[in-house]
């Protein structure tokens, strides 16, 4: 099975973007990378709306099983979004929590989840997204998750190729650590950087220049 780069975040974060980005470059490294994208945004070019409430599991299913399936093809795949976006946008949406833990068992079987940080400007995106007023309770609402749940992540900053590259940082760093001999138990494979809060600065310093 291929080693799976979650990427999450709040709408107009960069995550589309960056998807492509770092698939690119892993690509440019010899890697063979497979890019999955976010099955909600077809699903609204398809409906022309929206999904409710009820149709809110079966669009989280498909995604988890696309991601599952490029794994069986690929080296790397690079997801763009994953189940646990749509746990998150339910119950904020609908106060559906009724997601969430099929949605957590499946990002426990990512390698990387990389969390995009709220630095670009929001941007209109046809009827998917709701407003900038948004970005900030789901950002808060994902970094809670993850970190109850104790799932690894990176946050990512920057703009265009830097944002790339700093991805690709953390991607690089993390899949040569999971090449090296099995760490003691009381190790864990990684580690998330900062889990204070969501202060840009705290959360950049660490972060390799490209």
């Amino acid at each position: 099975m291929a080693h799976v780069i979650a990427v999450l975040g709040a709408e107009s974060t960069g995550k589309t973007q960056l998807s492509l980005a770092l698939a690119r470059l892993l690509s440019d490294r010899g890697r063979q990378v497979t890019v999955v994208p976010e099955g909600l945004r077809q699903w609204c070019v398809d409906h022309g709306r929206t999904p409710r409430a009820d149709e809110q599991q079966a669009i989280a299913r498909a995604q988890s099983d696309a991601i599952t399936e490029a794994a069986r093809q690929s080296e790397v795949v690079v997801a763009d979004t994953t189940a646990l976006m749509t746990a998150v946008y339910s119950h904020w949406l609908f106060g559906d929590q009724s997601l969430y833990a099929e949605a957590i068992a499946a990002q426990r079987r990512m390698t990387i989840t990389l969390l995009t940080g709220l630095d670009l400007p929001w941007v209109p995106d046809g009827i998917q997204r709701d407003g900038p007023h948004v970005r900030g309770p789901v950002d808060n609402a994902l970094r809670e998750v993850l970190l109850r749940e104790g799932l690894p992540h990176a946050v990512i900053y920057g703009h265009g190729d830097h944002r790339a590259w700093q991805a690709l940082a953390v991607a690089e760093a993390c899949l040569a650590r999971l090449a090296l001999p099995p760490a003691p138990p009381s190790q864990p494979r990684w580690r998330w950087i900062c889990e204070r809060c969501d202060d840009g600065d705290c959360e950049q310093h660490w972060l390799p220049r490209a």
